[in-house]
C-alpha cells in the first residue's frame, strides 16, 4: 500500500509516497508506571524503516527497495526512529505510532507490499 508523507519544511518538494509491508498491531506503547509525560510520535514510514533494517536485518537499499525510496531516505528515518525510541526509553516518556493521516480522514491503514 503507498503511503503519503507530509514534509518537515515549508520549501522543497513532497516526500514521495511508501510502500508498508505490515501495519503494527498496537498503536502505543506506555512506560509502566505510567507517567503524565508527553508522548513521542513515531511515523509510520519510521517505524517500517526501523522495522526493516534493525529487525529484519536488511541492508538500507534493500528496505529502500521494498518501501519505494531511495536508500538516503531510509537512512534518515531510521535515524529518527532511533533517537525517537532512545528518547522514550531515557526520558520514560510513552511512544505513539501515528497511524492516521488528516487526508485519510481518520481512516485506519491497511496494505501490505505489492
Amino acid at each position: 500500500m503507498w503511503r503519503h508523507r507530509h514534509r518537515y519544511g515549508m520549501r522543497g518538494r513532497l516526500p514521495k509516497p511508501i510502500r508498508l509491508g505490515s501495519v503494527p498491531p498496537v498503536s502505543s506503547f506506555v512506560p509502566h508506571p505510567p507517567r503524565d509525560a508527553e508522548p513521542i510520535l513515531l511515523e509510520i514510514a519510521e517505524l517500517e524503516a526501523f522495522r526493516l533494517v534493525d529487525l529484519e536485518g536488511l541492508f538500507q537499499d534493500e528496505a529502500g527497495r521494498r518501501m519505494g525510496v531511495s536508500r538516503g531516505t531510509v537512512w534518515r528515518l531510521v535515524q529518527r526512529a532511533r533517537k525517537k525510541v532512545a528518547q522514550a526509553l531515557s526520558e520514560g516518556r510513552p511512544i505513539q505510532i501515528v497511524l492516521y493521516d488528516a487526508k485519510d480522514e481518520g481512516q485506519p491503514l491497511s496494505g501490505s507490499y505489492s
